[in-house]
């Protein structure tokens, strides 16, 4: 018997042995790729991480430190790094801030995973761990998190500031942060209020000015000025206002053609039709009661000729042309007013009424501003000031992220503590939780807490003090049961973050945990880049 079970042994033994050692490569390859992206942003992160200047092939020059721009704007090649540029993405649109965070997290996994590849564990083991863990991760969280209503605006507002803290208009952070909760509260629906739609909040930046002279406004704001001939207004009380799709230019023939006038009289009579097509439909209008007019851009012909505005001012109607196809829904949901298609369906029930509809002088500039909607929508309009393009563009980031940040606290109505805290009580608890786990399963999670320590340790690097000597003091303040400690880099020191008014929305920090996870489980799980030309 013992004679017949050798040679089996032996044949199976030959049998079983594959060459991995491309999979290995390939997985090596991919996990370093993605680490090395996670590496660049990772100075990047918290109030005193750094900015980058971002140069483009169009010679244009950014200054940020959101990672989501820093990564969308680099060229990445390698298949498993443009995962990383995806990640950021995903977390842009799940929360709005923590686009940083979700990198560098993804990036320490990656780094743990090599370790635990290199001691043999198989990768699906491992992929499941790290699963088990972030699901583990998300209800700690949960636990550690502090209920806040929208009433409460101060705890809003220390939110908004968190967000803005990190960002290179921090210094501006007492005036946009207020300015963010109040634009949020404003669109908020009472009928779906975790719905909160960011597109009801416009964003119209105009050079000239501090970001000190950002000033929310209930109505509307038009980076253009008034168009009018000698004569026309330029300001406008008891507006009656018209959003209109149509030209008030003379007709063109429906086809490709040219019409040759012979005699003069031929020439007066074609001039004068225009001028009584114009004056018929000017009159249309001015029937109505209008007396303000907003005309939609046109790509077929002019919108607006010199005649008709010269005929419009003498009719006294302010023209505001050139209005962009995709801001129309935007005015009608806040002017309450319909948009009118065609000359024929111009009534007075499609207006839209204001107390004031006036032009102002900004900077080099004008912009045309409405107040007093009469039954105005739930939209708002920020009008964003920067003393150079570069900060003007940056303030329009940074004040999207704080507005993200609000959102999501009306969505999840939940806050916890930033600094560090709650990714050291993380590590801690799972740490904690992988010595009650058997087998390879507790290796792996004790990989994962030792992973989420990246963010205070980077944190505490980027603002010059000793990691170490930092993490080393966190851990040991969390074990002695303070669970807010986090680190106060203002202060080079580790206090309770909560007091310190240093809070995020729960939902950026389990979101950056379940995205960074699958991110990373995603990468792990491949074996063979397969190129197809």
């Amino acid at each position: 018997m013992a004679a017949i079970a050798a040679p089996q042994h032996r044949s199976s033994k030959t049998e079983s042995y594959v060459d991995n050692k491309r999979k290995e490569d390939i997985r090596h390859a991919n996990i370093v790729a993605a680490r090395s992206v996670a590496n660049a942003v990772r100075t990047s992160l918290g109030p005193k991480g750094m900015d980058k200047m971002i140069s483009t092939s169009s010679d244009e020059v950014i200054i940020t430190n959101d990672g989501a721009t820093i990564l969308n704007k680099m060229q990445v090649l390698q298949p498993a790094a443009k995962m990383l540029v995806e990640l950021s993405k995903s977390q842009d649109s799940a929360a709005g801030d923590g686009t940083t965070t979700v990198v560098v997290i993804a990036g320490a996994l990656l780094e743990q995973c090599l370790l635990l590849l290199s001691h043999g564990i198989h990768p699906t083991v491992v992929s499941d761990s790290l699963h088990k863990a972030a699901v583990k991760a998300v209800d700690v969280l949960t636990a550690m998190a502090v209920p806040v209503e929208l009433s409460d605006r101060d705890s809003l507002v220390k939110s908004a500031s968190t967000s803005l803290n990190s960002k290179v208009v921090s210094q501006y952070s007492t005036l946009l942060a207020p300015l963010a909760v109040d634009a949020v509260l404003s669109v908020v629906d009472a009928a779906k209020p975790e719905m909160v739609d960011l597109r009801d909040v416009k964003i119209v930046k105009k050079l000239g000015g501090t970001v000190d002279d950002t000033e929310l406004v209930k109505g509307l704001v038009f980076d253009k000025k008034v168009s009018h001939a000698a004569g026309g207004p330029t300001r406008m009380e008891n507006a009656k206002i018209a959003v209109i799709q149509f030209q008030i230019s003379p007709p063109k023939t429906d086809i490709e053609q040219s019409i040759v006038v012979s005699d003069y009289s031929q020439m007066d009579r074609i001039l004068k039709e225009e001028r009584s097509y114009i004056l018929s439909m000017i009159k249309k209008i001015k029937g109505t009661g209008c007396n303000v007019l907003l005309i939609q851009k046109s790509i077929l012909r002019d919108a607006v000729t010199d005649l008709s505005l010269h005929y419009l001012a003498k009719a006294k109607i302010l023209v505001i042309k050139d209005v962009e196809r995709d801001e129309i829904e935007f005015i009608t949901k806040t002017m309450n007013c319909l948009p009118i298609a065609n000359i024929e369906h111009f009534r007075a029930e499609k207006l839209g009424h204001a107390d004031l509809v006036e032009e102002l002088s900004l900077g080099d500039g004008k912009i045309v501003k409405i107040t007093g909607i009469k039954d105005m929508g739930k939209t708002t309009t920020v009008l964003v000031r920067g003393s150079n393009q570069l900060v003007l563009d940056e303030a329009e980031r940074s004040l999207h992220d704080a507005l993200c940040v609000v959102r999501c606290l009306v969505a999840k109505r939940f806050l916890i503590a930033g600094g560090g805290a709650p990714e050291i009580e993380l590590s801690r608890q799972l740490g904690a939780w992988a010595k009650v786990l058997h087998g390879m399963e507790g290796y792996c999670v004790r990989a994962f807490a030792e992973a989420l320590e990246v963010i205070p340790y980077t944190l505490a690097e980027n603002a010059g003090l000793n990691p170490i000597a930092i993490v080393t003091e966190l851990r040991n303040r969390h074990a002695q049961g303070e669970i807010n400690a986090g680190i106060n880099v203002r202060k080079g020191q580790i206090t309770n973050i909560l007091e310190e008014n240093v809070v995020q929305p729960l939902l950026v920090s389990t979101s950056a945990i379940t995205l960074a996870t699958e991110c990373v489980r995603m990468i792990l799980k491949i074996d063979d880049i397969v190129t197809v030309r």
